[in-house]
């Protein structure tokens, strides 16, 4: 039987026989300081510690910080296939087509086009394991061994994905690669539905709301019905891989975006029979409701990992492909290291120009995250979304890599590098505008409208999607000059992040000479609102 932790309200024991102005007389003797009330907390939370680890309970942090890593590296190395896809227009073109079609349009068509849309439909699949893996574990309030080891079983199936995506990519029409990673999705819905049964068999393990619940039967079922809802529909593609293998992707893309069809089929249900009363047993966690929270730390962690994984992809490449041949040195540069390496200039100026691209992003996204406080499902599709495009920036830097290469090709490449740029921004900002519609739950007084930082993180959101937007336009009308309108931008924007406050504030004071108002002093506490963004309805 385990023993309940004391209260930690409980700082010092008062005997039973004590009159009331004997205890009070004891209690002024004793008074009770911020400090000596900190040290009984801390004294109460070590002593709960032992008594968990000595009943071979543990607290999930570091399992959780070890799963968010691992899945942010799968997820981000199934960009790998895809960069590596050589661009020869012998593969897909012969000598008489070759004269009448451009050649890179063609090839870009036949094995780009297909790489991406298959990398965006895994990446998102990884990324919904790993919602699933968030939302069990705020069920999950503690771990064991025994769900230590099923949680690696778990990991393990997961890491299997890339070999799998490489055959799908490589291999689109054949069978094989699409059964095995609808198998291994199986497989992950398969042991996550087991550490449900497990934790529950063990209500110690749940969170305490589940724990002291009546409906801890109706809460299993519940939650064991969302869990094995997507490895079903992998099973189903996994058997229209046999015989109808375009059906296979479609399934798979449902799993996807499957909590948010079944809220569009509940709300058309409501719309025609009218709402019905929710059940008196109903779960925050583990729901179909856009609003559902998400751990805002776990969602930190995931993004923070794939940022750090897409900017190691960056420079492996940079070490495998950029470092000359003693022999070649010795023949073709005289033995000088610094000529040999003057040939890959362009090469190292697209890696420090995507290596800041990464950063930047990274630091926009760190800057919305300091000021939500509340994470909820809709703002989780669209970070997902926003860093299956920040998993695909090492694409991009192999693109603007080959201008030396391949010049004929570059404005194919620019443009490239410029959408996948703008996607992974302009999500940011949709995650932006979300968290607005909802002000009052999810953001930061600060930055709500009106607020002192409202203004200052509109623009740096909105610095991105509209520098890489520019780009890509101007590309369409000075096409002879793409490579240096995207070099222009890579360089233009850090010192545009680094002097946005002040454009910000000069942009404000001229909006309220504008308008005739006075201008506020800096720094001086103000109710005025924002003047880039109308005030909500």
């Amino acid at each position: 039987m385990r023993r309940e932790p004391l209260p930690t309200t409980i700082l010092l024991s008062v005997p039973m026989n004590l009159t009331a102005p004997e205890t009070s007389c004891l209690a002024m003797s004793a008074p009770q300081t911020p400090e000596s009330a900190l040290d009984a907390r801390e004294d109460s939370s070590t002593a709960t510690r032992e008594e968990d680890a000595a009943d071979g309970i543990q607290h999930s942090h570091r399992m959780l910080s070890f799963s968010d890593a691992l899945l942010s590296i799968i997820a981000t190395v199934m960009i790998l296939p895809v960069t590596h896809t050589e661009i020869s227009p012998e593969q897909v073109l012969g000598d008489r087509l070759q004269r009448l079609v451009r050649p890179f349009d063609k090839s870009i068509q036949k094995l780009l086009a297909t790489r991406i849309a298959v990398y965006l439909m895994t990446f998102l699949i990884v990324t919904v394991a790993w919602a699933a893996h968030t939302r069990l574990f705020q069920v999950v309030g503690k771990i064991d061994d025994t769900l230590a080891l099923l949680n690696l079983a778990c990991m393990m199936t997961i890491t299997f994905l890339p070999f799998t995506f490489s055959l799908m990519v490589t291999f689109p029409e054949v069978p094989l690669g699409i059964f095995l990673f609808c198998v291994c999705v199986i497989a992950i819905g398969a042991v996550q539905a087991l550490i449900v049964v497990y934790a529950f068999h063990f209500p110690h393990l749940l969170n305490p709301q589940i724990e002291r619940s009546t409906h801890r039967a109706l809460y299993r079922q519940h939650v064991l019905g969302i869990i094995l809802r997507g490895p079903a529909l992998c099973f189903a593609a996994a058997g229209f891989s046999l015989f109808f293998y375009p059906a296979s992707y479609l399934l798979m893309a449902t799993v996807v975006f499957l909590p948010y069809l079944s809220k569009a089929t509940s709300w058309c249900k409501s719309r025609l029979v009218g709402p019905r009363e929710p059940p008196p047993h109903s779960m925050e966690f583990f729901t179909f409701d856009l609003h559902e929270p998400l751990s805002k730390e776990r969602v930190e962690a995931f993004s923070d990992g794939v940022y750090a994984i897409v900017a190691t992809l960056l420079i492996l490449d940079i070490c495998e492909d950029n470092v000359p041949d003693a022999k070649d040195v010795k023949e073709k540069f005289h033995g000088s290291l610094v000529a040999a390496l003057s040939v890959y200039g362009p090469h190292f100026l697209a890696y420090f120009g995507s290596f800041a691209t990464v950063g930047l992003l990274w630091f926009a996204h760190h800057s919305l995250f300091l000021h939500i406080r509340k994470a909820t499902q809709s703002m989780g599709l669209l970070n997902t979304l926003s860093l299956a495009f920040v998993g695909g920036l090492p694409l991009a830097y192999q693109q603007t890599s080959a201008f030396a290469r391949q010049p004929r090709d570059e404005l194919e490449s620019v443009r490239i590098s410029c959408a996948i740029i703008f996607f992974a921004s302009i999500f940011q900002f949709a995650i932006w505008t979300t968290a607005l519609l909802h002000e009052r739950e999810t953001l930061q007084p600060s930055a709500r409208f009106g607020g002192q930082e409202h203004a200052f993180m509109f623009a740096k959101l909105a610095l991105y999607p509209c520098a890489s937007l520019l780009a890509f336009t101007c590309t369409c009308f000075l096409s002879r000059f793409s490579t240096a309108i995207f070099h222009l931008m890579q360089i233009a924007v850090p010192f545009a992040f680094l002097l946005l406050r002040l454009l910000v504030r000069l942009a404000l004071a001229v909006l309220w000479a504008l308008r005739g108002l006075p201008v506020p002093e800096l720094g001086a506490e103000d109710d005025s609102r924002s003047l880039l963004l109308p005030a909500p309805c």
